[in-house]
Order: structure tokens, then sequence, then C-alpha cells
């Protein structure tokens, strides 16, 4: 079967599967998306994940649609297309696409596994790719386009040209070399003994003390299975993360619901003496981030960047204080909730309440 890209706004023109998106008309949803109806025997942790599962189950419904789209362009949704229209050399990298596809929505790899230098390489090339010859993550709105049209022309270069970057990884080196570089320097740092992790397992919280900000494949590696983290740098430097893990369906395992971060930045506020403010961002966010504020709100751009790469202010707060004070709130928040899998965005706004 010959299965070819449309644009998203093309998705009722033509029987279409939509990948790492929703849209009413689509022949077939596979989306790791919260509510998305992807069909239950092809849930995954990632919209890829699901694409390749339905390449091993071809009498899935929907699945003869010739037509594939997606609403914007990201590591995940890519590969999840990619895979639907080069099928036989995707079922082959299969476990290497999963990979890229994990790195690239939740910042995790575990570096011991043998293919992570190949997915790093490959997510750096179409990170480096598309910021040199398009836009950056997020980056739509302040060029006054709309995601779901501009991205479309990142398909249209990416998709015949990743096959052999994926085959030949050496081809792509000019690109994904100089990230590929900072970020295995910054994995060094990450685990040498300047760096400590502790672990909550009880509320799904990673704290992280470090010297220094470090880019997020680096940062958050290491933390599947958990999705708060808290970043402790020197210089009492501070960030907590809700991650990505909680915003969609994830098939894995379960998960705690999202907490609205407002309460926790009100009580930091209230110890906080250094003149600056605690933010956060708020729980339908991506990824919501608590943290001091500067004299510009960031973008979400900016919040999706690395943290390497954006300011982190001092708090006159030690980290200790920090690390308890976020405990005990993640702690009351989740008493009495036990974990399970697909919540609500109802269910998660109650809980607020």
């Amino acid at each position: 079967m010959n299965r070819y890209f449309v644009p998203f706004a093309a998705v009722r023109q033509q029987p279409t599967i939509v990948v790492d998106s929703v849209g009413l008309g689509a022949a077939l949803t596979l989306a790791h998306w919260r509510g998305a109806a992807t069909p239950g025997a092809l849930r995954d942790d990632t919209s890829a994940g699901s694409a390749l599962r339905a390449l091993h189950h071809p009498e899935t419904p929907g699945l003869a649609a010739q037509a594939v789209t997606a609403n914007h362009f990201d590591v995940d949704g890519f590969v999840g297309v990619w895979a639907l229209l080069y099928p036989a050399l995707a079922l082959r990298h299969e476990q290497l696409l999963r990979l890229v596809a994990t790195l690239g929505d939740f910042r995790e790899l575990d570096w011991v596994n043998p293919l992570a230098d190949a997915a790093l390489q490959l997510v750096c090339w179409l990170n480096a790719e598309e910021k040199a010859r398009f836009y950056e993550p997020f980056g739509a709105p302040a060029r006054k386009r709309r995601e779901d049209e501009a991205s479309a022309e990142k398909f249209a270069w990416f998709l015949p040209r990743f096959a052999e970057i994926l085959e030949n990884p050496e081809a792509g080196r000019a690109a994904w070399g100089p990230e590929y570089a900072r970020v295995k320097a910054a994995v060094a740092v990450a685990q040498d003994d300047g760096t400590q992790r502790v672990s909550h397992a009880d509320v799904g919280l990673a704290v992280i003390r470090t010297p220094g900000p470090l880019p997020y494949y680096a940062l958050f590696g290491p933390t599947a299975g958990f999705d708060w983290v808290l970043s402790l740098y020197d210089g009492q430097r501070y960030e907590l993360e809700c991650k990505y893990t909680t915003w969609i369906d994830l098939e894995s395992r379960p998960t705690l619901p999202r907490l609205a971060l407002g309460p926790l930045a009100a009580r930091l506020n209230g110890l906080e003496t250094s003149g600056r403010i605690w933010v956060a961002d708020g729980p339908t966010d991506t990824g919501p981030l608590l943290r001091l504020a500067g004299p510009r709100k960031l973008s979400k751009a900016q919040r999706y960047a690395d943290p390497d790469g954006r300011p982190i202010y001092t708090s006159s707060l030690a980290p200790a204080a920090v690390e308890q004070e976020v405990l005990a709130f993640l702690r009351a928040g989740y008493a009495n909730i036990q974990p399970k899998k697909y919540w609500t965005w109802t269910e998660v706004k109650a809980i607020r309440a």
C-alpha cells in the first residue's frame, strides 16, 4: 500500500489516518492524547508506538486509508507518520524508533541501552534540521502562523529524507553532531559524583541535585517511571516540572493525576525573601513549570526548550527547604488518591477542586 501525507486541514477530503492528533472524521486515530479514539489494542505510551503496533495488525479498521496526517510536527508524531508511509523499514528498525519517539516526547532514555546513542543522534538530527530550516517547536504563533498549516512544510521536507539518516547516521553528522556532543557532555555531568538523585516513588517525584541546568535529554533521561522532577542547582536555583507523561494517556503504567501548582507557588512566596515571585503554569500545559519569575514571562517555546537555555534565578530558600515544601505539597495533594490509567481532564479538575 502506498500511503501519503496530507495537511491536517484535508482530513475530511479523503479517508485519513490521524497520528498524534485528534480530528473529526478520521478513518483511524493513532494518538496517545488524553481521550483519543485510539483502538484499545493499539494503545501505547507514544503515538509512534501506536502506529508501529498498527503495522502488526493490518486488519485494523481504518488502516486501509492511504492518507496520513498530523496537526503538528514533533519527533513522536513525525516518527508515527513516517512509519505508516514506510512500513517495512519502520518494522526493521522498530525498537530504535520506539526509543526515538520516547526520547523526543518524554526526554527519557536508558543510556545503557545499546541503541541509546543511535536514538540520540536521530533526535538531534531532527531537532537541528527543524530549527535550521524552519522554526523551533511551538514557534509558529510568534511567526503569526498556525501550527497545523505550517507544520506541513516540515513533514514535506523530512519524510523523504529520514530513511537515509536512519540507516546511515553518519550522513547527518554535520547536523546532529553539535547537539549530540552537548548532550553527551551533560550526561557525563549527570552521572558523576557531583549529581545526586533522590526518588520519592509514593508521589512520583525525582529530585536531582546537580551543579547547573542541563539539557532535558540528560536531566530527564534517567527519570522513567516518575512524573515530577525537582531540579536543585547550585546557587539556590530551582525548577519543578510536571512531565508530559501525565498530559497523555500513558499505557505502560498507572499514574497519579496532575495537581495545580498555584497553592504551592503561594506557599513558597510566603517564604521567599529575594524579591522575586514564584509562578506556575496551569495543569493543562504540556509540561507545567514552577519557578522564580524573571522580568519577562517565558514563552511556550522558551519553556519547552532546554533548562540550560533559559535564566533560572536565585532563591532565598535553601535546597532542603524547597524539597521539603514540594514533597509536603505532593503528599497532601495525593492523600487518598490511587494511581490509575486514563485519567480524564474532568477527573483531574475535580481533584483540583
